[in-house]
């Protein structure tokens, strides 16, 4: 097996982040947003792509082919890399496998480790990217105070349509139904799996490797009683607890 190119992760202001965008914080820190810029802000593996892919659709009305222009990290880039903020949050327990899935493939990452190992890396904010709890909490605080429409990935899967409306009319977009009802279909899991453009097909294997774990591997909700065991699940429920207190966020474990 090649060896992995990942650097070790570092911490800034007690978050822990991928070496590539330390090397850029001035340039992040420095950032000032314009009146109508759209930020996407979601943890890893809580449905980046698929809001990328949807608020995609809906700026070019549906036209498939303008989606088509290139691949998803040109169309939306990584602020870290490169209107209001649109927070998106994933149940916590099935965005820890998916996270631990996305390391295992994902080269420049460290290595996750076994899964009881990632458990408690996670349970502990050491990923990268820092802690699930604080990225959701924080953002759920500022919900009411800033213009800000945050949704979750559980309620997406639930009923695209209606989440996708909220999407557009924070926009500001007015839609036929017709063209509401193409972007729903385009942008199922599905037919994402199949896109060149936002399955991350095209990356090298020597960044991602694809035949370690599809990075859209399952989009289910629920996957987590596949990993969690009885001690790990009661664990975390007391850490759940304990760090989301007072807040009144409630999620779905399950479909």
């Amino acid at each position: 097996m090649a060896a992995r190119l990942g650097r070790p992760l570092v911490e800034v202001a007690g978050v822990p982040l991928p070496a590539s965008t330390v090397d850029n914080w001035s340039q992040i820190h420095n950032f000032e947003a314009k009146p109508d810029d759209l930020l996407i802000c979601t943890y890893p593996k809580s449905g980046t792509t698929w809001i990328q892919e949807i608020v995609d659709m809906i700026e070019q009305d549906g036209d498939e082919m303008k989606c088509q222009r290139s691949i998803i990290q040109l169309r939306h880039p990584f602020i870290e890399w490169a209107q209001p903020p649109q927070p998106s949050a994933r149940n916590a327990k099935d965005c820890m496998v998916s996270y631990y899935h996305f390391q295992r493939m994902n080269k420049k990452l460290p290595d996750p480790g076994t899964w009881e190992e990632y458990f408690e890396t996670f349970v502990n904010g050491k990923v990268a990217w820092g802690s699930w709890f604080d990225h959701v909490r924080g953002w759920w605080d500022m919900r009411d105070r800033y213009q800000v429409l945050f949704l979750f990935y559980e309620d997406i899967k639930r009923d695209p349509k209606q989440e996708i409306q909220k999407v557009m009319q924070f926009m500001g977009k007015n839609l036929e139904e017709a063209v509401l009802d193409k972007i729903v279909q385009q942008t199922s899991f599905e037919k994402m799996k199949e896109n060149p453009l936002v399955n991350r097909s095209t990356v090298p294997k020597s960044h991602m490797d694809l035949t370690v774990s599809s990075f859209m591997r399952k989009g289910t909700v629920g996957d987590w009683k596949n990993y969690f065991t009885v001690a790990q699940n009661e664990r975390f429920e007391e850490i759940y607890r304990e760090k989301m207190k007072g807040t009144s966020i409630c999620f779905c474990l399950e479909l």
